[in-house]
């Protein structure tokens, strides 16, 4: 599955609400992202693989839950990235979906639209994403190269506020 942008998967059975999110990330994103959708946890697995890198993804829904579908994501690929999206604002269930690997927990709602586009355009832009994938670094050279060219960028500033 070799394709230009990061792949995207938004999975939730309100089909309104998954054919915005769908729309308004798209506009945002463009060719970055290739956005697929799906209305339950079972449909959006069977298409998971390893060039899956975002989903956004509802807790209740018809068959697998969200917690059940993303612990199955995580078996398939860990390293993609999980954003629960529920209306269901349980701390139990956050602190469970954070247990099992989801990179936050949004409730839907006001706010949650910035809140989701914030979260996937940090992983996005991620150096550390653009390094081992892109540029198929090892995760730890790649730990050495950001450090580096951090502390050059400390240098170079503070040299330049010593002269003044």
């Amino acid at each position: 599955m070799e394709t230009q942008g990061l792949n995207l998967f938004i999975v939730d059975d309100n089909k309104l609400a998954v054919a915005d999110l769908q729309y308004y990330l798209q506009n945002k994103f463009g060719a970055t992202v290739n956005i697929s959708t799906f209305n339950d946890g079972e449909s959006c697995l069977a298409k998971v693989d390893k060039e899956t890198h975002i989903v956004i993804l509802d807790y209740f829904m018809d068959g697998k839950n969200g917690l059940e579908t993303l612990k199955s994501i995580k078996t398939i690929n860990p390293k993609t990235e999980v954003i629960m999206l529920s209306g269901n604002e349980d701390m139990g269930l956050a602190i469970a979906t954070f247990r099992a690997g989801a990179k936050d927990y949004v409730i839907k709602g006001d706010g949650a639209l910035k809140k989701v586009t914030k979260l996937v355009n940090y992983v996005i832009t991620a150096p550390m994403r653009l390094l081992v994938d892109e540029f198929r670094v090892s995760k730890y050279m790649a730990i050495f190269l950001i450090t580096f060219v951090t502390m050059g960028l400390a240098v170079v500033i503070g040299m330049q506020f010593l002269k003044r």
